[in-house]
């Protein structure tokens, strides 16, 4: 299996390398170069990976990343407490949106990902979150059982 990840190297960004270089999914995430993972992550993952047989690719090509992918994820490219930053953000990232022509590179059947809030118009086009090929919904339904399913372990 082949996941591209298109955008920041935040906390979103680390946990899908580590989980996919854990169980040998192929990783590859496209990032300017000043806002890619950090370089102690990068190390971890390719230990994993080394272990699992994960193929890993690191660049600031969206389109070398999305290609032959079965799933294309991006997040947000300003988090919660990087507000100050979100014009030169936008200016970086420009570059770097999900929309149909970088998903028309990927595996005809492949799904598209996003951990919600989206925000249309910046890491993703308008309309993307209702393609067919958007499981983002999906996803923050699945979320939000594991989410109750941690409250009532964590309470009782």
């Amino acid at each position: 299996m082949n996941l591209a990840f298109i955008g920041d190297g935040n906390n979103v960004a680390t946990s899908l390398i580590l989980a996919a270089s854990l169980v040998g999914i192929n990783f590859a995430i496209a990032s300017p170069p000043a806002y890619s993972l950090q370089e102690t992550i990068i190390q971890q993952a390719k230990t994993l990976a080394s272990q699992s047989h994960a193929d890993l690719v690191f660049t600031s090509d969206p389109r070398l990343a999305a290609q032959n992918a079965d799933i294309v994820y991006t997040d947000v490219w300003t988090s919660m407490g990087q507000e100050a930053e979100a014009e030169k953000r936008r200016l970086a990232f420009a570059s770097y949106q999900v929309d149909s022509q970088l998903l028309a590179l990927a595996k005809p059947d492949a799904l598209f990902m996003h951990p919600l809030p989206a925000h249309h118009g910046e890491e993703i086009s308008r309309g993307l979150l209702y393609d067919p090929r958007s499981v983002v919904f999906d996803q923050a339904e699945n979320r939000l059982h594991l989410q109750k399913a941690l409250l009532a372990k964590i309470l009782h």
